[in-house]
């Protein structure tokens, strides 16, 4: 049976409920029986105690998890390491369905998080966290996991924020000015491959959807929705159209590279200085390290380029939140983990020392990072500044069928890169729209064209 079944999600009107036209894939509800303490509470009880368990593919985890255990010994968690991305929820989506073998608490990527709504495998967690909770974080990754509506799903904690990445040697060596609108990035990257042709201010990457989700994002696009008990699809929008026919007009004309990231010729790039900058996320420093370490300390970050002059917003590639599955029999407890996992002063030291993550946490970015990645200790305001552009995020809503959408951008935007014209990416986009509103409706969902 298909996994499209009640679909918990609140709409833009509160308590708006979403209803699939499929079968039922089984799943306990939100878990949380009338013996389930209110949240934010310990056992009363000194011989009580509630054992949970924490699915992640996080690093250092154990350790982050080993602190929340010393501080609260009748709320033991175990961490049980799992592999990221499709196959977790793959995994997650089994142990729902067969009703039992799901986790209490389940780290979970944003673009994930409808998904596993829609198969009811998430908990409505909104009464137990603490009232402020929202406060706390952007307005992007609320979005992420309230799905836009007022229903909370899950606990962002860590974020993705896009930013622009430059050799700083190379911009002064060539009298290069920092872009701080794509139209100014558009001049730099010709004026730069001008004076060494075998230089590119950047590439554009066709195997990674996330990055063009991103880049949209900041443009304003939203590419699903929800109406009342319907879905929509709005890929095909004009502000996914303005960012695919800007990429595209550079690809034509060859000022950019259009080479797949994380590819030989890219890193190799990145070694030789003929890769100039990366569009990136917050995260770039590691990548850069890994793979150029010979380049430390020339690279400087930057706000992402901006659409009109003036403007202060970005785009999220990347990120997850820490949500509590249906099937838990502690939800409240489960819920206070999460909270306290990514909120809570002591546990962002942790998740960034330990496990290398960025905090959701709007306070956490602050008190948590001071002194600059090692790789760019060249830039000591590195962490201030990825700070204020956190705070910057645009709204944007996943829908269920995520992966769909994403399977097409590597196929439609495969053959574009190939024809290397604008026209073949705007034609890419278009095609993208129908195979996932297609699927949606192949699926079963309710959808409003």
């Amino acid at each position: 049976m298909r996994l499209h079944t009640s679909l918990k999600v609140a709409a833009a009107v509160a308590a708006t409920a979403l209803l699939a036209s499929a079968c039922s894939s089984g799943g306990s509800g939100d878990g949380d029986g009338d013996s389930t303490p209110s949240a934010h509470t310990t056992p009363t009880d000194p011989a009580q105690k509630v054992d949970l368990t924490y699915w992640t593919w996080a690093p250092g985890m154990d350790e982050v998890v080993k602190a929340w255990n010393t501080e609260h010994p009748n709320i033991h968690v175990t961490v049980n390491k799992q592999d990221g991305g499709d196959p977790a929820v793959t995994k997650l989506l089994t142990a729902i369905k067969a009703g039992s073998g799901a986790p209490d608490v389940m780290q979970a990527e944003y673009q994930k998080i409808p998904t596993l709504v829609a198969a009811d495998a998430l908990a409505d967690i909104t009464g137990d966290v603490s009232a402020d909770l929202k406060s706390k974080f952007d307005g992007g990754s609320w979005q992420s996991v309230t799905l836009g509506g007022d229903t909370v799903y899950a606990i962002p904690q860590d974020a993705g924020p896009m930013e622009f990445y430059y050799r700083a040697d190379i911009f002064e060596k060539y009298g290069l000015k920092v872009p701080t609108t794509w139209d100014e990035y558009a001049q730099v990257a010709t004026e730069l491959h001008q004076k060494d042709p075998k230089a590119y201010l950047g590439t554009f990457s066709a195997n990674d959807a996330g990055w063009f989700t991103g880049l949209t994002q900041q443009a304003g696009a939203s590419w699903w929705g929800i109406d009342g008990d319907a879905w929509s699809v709005a890929i095909d929008s004009d502000a996914t159209q303005k960012v695919a026919s800007y990429w595209g007009k550079l690809v034509q004309q060859g000022v950019i590279d259009n080479k797949p990231m994380y590819t030989p010729a890219w890193n190799k790039g990145l070694n030789d200085g003929t890769q100039v900058g990366w569009v990136s996320a917050i995260w770039a420093p590691g990548v850069l390290e890994g793979n150029a370490a010979s380049t430390k300390g020339k690279w400087k970050m930057a706000k992402l380029p901006q659409w009109n002059a003036g403007d202060d917003v970005t785009g999220n590639w990347g990120g997850s939140a820490t949500a509590v599955t249906s099937q838990s029999k502690n939800k409240a407890y489960a819920t206070e983990f999460a909270e306290w996992l990514n909120t809570s002063p002591e546990a962002a030291k942790l998740l960034v020392t330990e496990s290398g993550l960025y905090p959701a946490a709007l306070e956490s970015q602050k008190s948590a990072l001071s002194d600059p990645p090692a790789f760019f200790s060249n830039q000591t305001d590195f962490y201030t500044l990825a700070s204020q552009i956190a705070g910057t995020v645009s709204p944007f809503t996943y829908g269920p069928n995520v992966n769909v959408a994403y399977s097409s951008y590597n196929d439609e935007f495969g053959k574009a890169t190939k024809a290397k014209t604008e026209q073949a990416f705007g034609d890419a986009v278009t095609a993208m729209q129908k195979t996932t509103l297609d699927d949606l409706k192949k699926s079963g969902y309710n959808v409003k064209e």
